[in-house]
């Protein structure tokens, strides 16, 4: 399968332009079910209806990964997954953050006006320094600094965020505002698209689907070890024998079925009425999600052993938006009396 990216279409002055959004994706490498469902999907789907730039954020993923093959290793596997799910470079821009790095640049000067007191009390800030408590880098406290230059470094007024995640879009706001009220009117204040983008609880039935916290259903793993995640799936613990009723709202299996089916309604009142088992539910969800990612699953393996097709996206990408970058850096610079 060979990917290529068309040079843009020279502008026509009837057109409506469509107004930008921005999103940045860790290199966290290949995907599990709660990054397609709560923010691939979505992507997909924004790609066309907005003029779209995606970034897989490589800078922000030092402040935790220090093994320079496993990030470059998981930054390629993140990149084909985006373009195996359904990402169109010929609808939206994806590239990696560290290829146009005058995004640090700006970081810096948006440090400048950005105090200190507002980054501490992010609550990111607070669960790193829970997470990796031997390793509270400085990366850490600035990293809502250097992601409101992701946003606004391409004038970017709209992001999409799911309601719950609408706080961590303020600071952003916050330090645009602070630049504009100091140097003139620069940035637009970028707003949030709301999304309904579920949050996806890992196979503990606890806590956020996460590779770090062993609870993850890898989309693009071999059937039999999807198989043996979603078997392991912790469902309605108060349901002890097979001949209990189930209560489909609390379960983590029942939940899924909502995206992998339109029939969900009619399970749940399976689980409801104890007509059907969780050991069934579990199994018939483990051979949708095989089915529903099988082409996909495909697609990933070609790109994956053809690792230029994706790299010249990445770097037609970076080159696609680096008028924009450049023509930012420039008007900032002169309004802060650099050069």
């Amino acid at each position: 399968m060979t990917i290529e990216l068309a040079p843009l279409p020279a502008p026509v002055e009837t057109a409506r332009p469509r107004p930008r959004i921005f999103s940045g994706i860790q290199p966290s490498g290949a995907p599990h079910i709660g990054n397609d469902l709560g923010a691939i999907r979505n992507y997909v789907r924004l790609q066309a209806e907005y003029e779209a730039i995606y970034c897989i954020v490589d800078y922000h993923a030092l402040t935790s990964v220090h093994d320079p093959d496993r990030l470059r290793r998981q930054t390629r596997e993140m990149a084909s997954a985006l373009l195996a799910l359904g990402l169109d470079p010929e609808r939206c821009t994806l590239f990696v953050q560290s290829h146009r790095p005058e995004v640090t640049e700006l970081a810096w000067l948006l440090a400048t006006v950005t105090p200190v007191s507002w980054l501490e009390r992010t609550p990111t800030y607070k669960e790193k320094k829970l997470n990796q408590p031997e390793d509270i880098n400085h990366g850490l406290l600035t990293y809502p600094v250097l992601q409101a230059a992701d946003i606004v470094i391409y004038k970017a007024s709209l992001v999409p965020v799911g309601r719950d995640q609408a706080a961590h879009l303020e600071l952003s706001r916050e330090i645009v505002r602070a630049f504009n009220g100091r140097y003139g009117d620069t940035f637009p204040e970028p707003q949030a698209v709301f999304t309904e983008a579920p949050v996806v609880l890992g196979t503990d039935g606890v806590k956020k689907m996460s590779k770090s916290l062993g609870n993850a259903i890898d989309i693009f793993a071999e059937p039999e070890v999807i198989r043996k995640q979603v078997m392991s799936m912790v469902t309605d613990t108060r349901r002890i024998l097979r001949t209990d009723p189930g209560r489909p709202e609390v379960c983590n299996v029942c939940q899924l079925h909502r995206f992998f089916g339109t029939d969900y309604e009619q399970i749940w009142e399976g689980e409801r009425t104890a007509r059907t088992g969780c050991v069934d539910t579990k199994r018939l969800l483990a051979e949708r999600i095989i089915e529903h990612y099988a082409p996909a699953r495909e697609r990933y393996r070609e790109l994956i052993a053809q690792p230029g097709q994706v790299d010249r996206v990445l770097a037609q990408g970076a080159e696609r938006i680096r008028p924009i970058a450049e023509a930012t850096m420039t008007e900032v610079r002169e309004k802060m009396g650099l050069r």
